[in-house]
């Protein structure tokens, strides 16, 4: 195995769904309903964004990677060279690609696998590699990323992919795979599966930890964050209120109405929902003729992410439209307790707006509770 070969991986059509509320990309009638709204890939450019901070090494550097939209042109784009083995079908590629390109890559001896995708992606590339102990590492750009094998975002895994490769990571830890069944989560619940384990070189301020749930104990705050937001929409009449997924938001449009979804983004007004599961477009349609538009999120249990997972629509266009001193960001006590001294965490897929967001936020952990928190990319 040539120590210097890193291999590279890209799932084209990863994270297509999120803009467009379909929750994921999985099967080829939803991947034709995300054409049809429109969507765009993810997975691509944020490759790219990895590859970038591999630059410094890149005369030390030979990446191993499938053609075309797979690897090859990303690379390029980058500013590298690749070795292309393999073969695909241009525009039409699937999971048995991503498993193939896997196995040949392992093959052809690389010290790390670098794959760009979401949980399904990594869930192929365990199916192609759990007999071997390779080194894989997660660039984020799907819709659900539930697994341990990520990096935090693009430009982290480049960085970590960089040490690793100059031997400056040595450690490695065991991280889960893990995925969901989209059509359960696109009918709002969710059915996750531990699939296995893949070998990430770690460094704990690099790679996310899997997601977790809701303690049963936060019933309290959750009633007191939802009546909170209630005074702040009695206090603001007519604003337009964009409420994310979750459970912890979940309680608040509880007390909105009888109809709500507990895995996409809904938008209220004068205390009443306006628009179920909306999309970006939705979003920014509702914003065009709002005086005044509030943000409420939630923090992803275990991994401390408050835009950039499981809620992509609200994207960058609807960020600033709305505006970065009206998001209000809303946590139980134990969900910021589990995250220790990590701050929260911003992959927008906009670099220059995710450096707007750092600093520092107010968390509503209760009706009269707040705790100030770092947000970080």
């Amino acid at each position: 195995m040539a120590c210097n070969r890193l291999g590279l991986i890209v799932n084209p059509i990863a994270g297509m769904g999120g803009r467009v509320g379909l929750k994921g990309t999985d099967g080829e009638e939803i991947l034709r309903i995300c054409r049809e709204k429109g969507a765009v890939p993810e997975a691509p450019k944020k490759a790219v964004e990895a590859l970038k901070r591999l630059l410094p090494a890149k005369d030390e550097i030979e990446i191993v990677t499938y053609p075309g939209e797979m690897g090859e042109l990303e690379a390029r784009e980058a500013g590298f060279e690749p070795i292309v083995i393999g073969s695909i079908i241009p525009g039409n590629t699937t999971s048995e690609d991503t498993r193939r390109a896997a196995k040949d890559i392992a093959d052809f001896g690389v010290k790390l696998l670098l794959f760009a995708g979401g949980d399904g992606t990594a869930r192929d590339v365990y199916l192609a590699l759990k007999d071997r102990q390779q080194p894989v590492l997660g660039i984020p750009a799907g819709v659900k990323i539930h697994s341990g094998v990520f990096a935090i975002n693009p430009r982290r895994a480049g960085e970590l992919a960089l040490l690793f490769m100059q031997g400056k990571v040595r450690d490695m830890k065991e991280a889960e795979v893990m995925d969901i069944d989209e059509e359960a989560f696109r009918q709002g619940w969710v059915s996750a599966a531990l699939y296995g384990y893949l070998l990430i070189p770690h460094e704990r301020t690099f790679v996310q930890s899997k997601k977790a749930g809701q303690a049963a104990s936060d019933t309290v705050d959750l009633e007191g964050i939802s009546y909170y937001i209630l005074d702040h929409m009695d206090e603001n009449k007519d604003a337009i209120y964009i409420i994310g997924p979750g459970t912890t938001t979940r309680a608040i449009k509880q007390k909105l109405g009888d109809e709500y979804t507990l895995l996409g983004v809904d938008v209220s007004q004068d205390k009443k929902i306006i628009a179920l599961d909306a999309d970006e477009k939705k979003l920014l349609e509702i914003l065009s003729d709002a005086k005044k538009a509030f943000i409420v999120v939630t923090i992803i249990g275990g991994q401390g992410y408050i835009f950039g997972r499981g809620n992509q629509q609200i994207s960058p266009k609807v960020i600033r439209k709305v505006g970065l001193e009206n998001i209000i960001v809303v946590a139980t006590r134990n969900k910021v307790s589990a995250l220790g001294h990590n701050p929260l965490l911003v992959d927008t897929g906009d670099e220059e707006l995710d450096q707007a967001l750092c600093g520092y936020v107010r968390v509503v952990t209760g009706y009269l509770e707040q705790r100030i928190m770092k947000v970080s990319v």
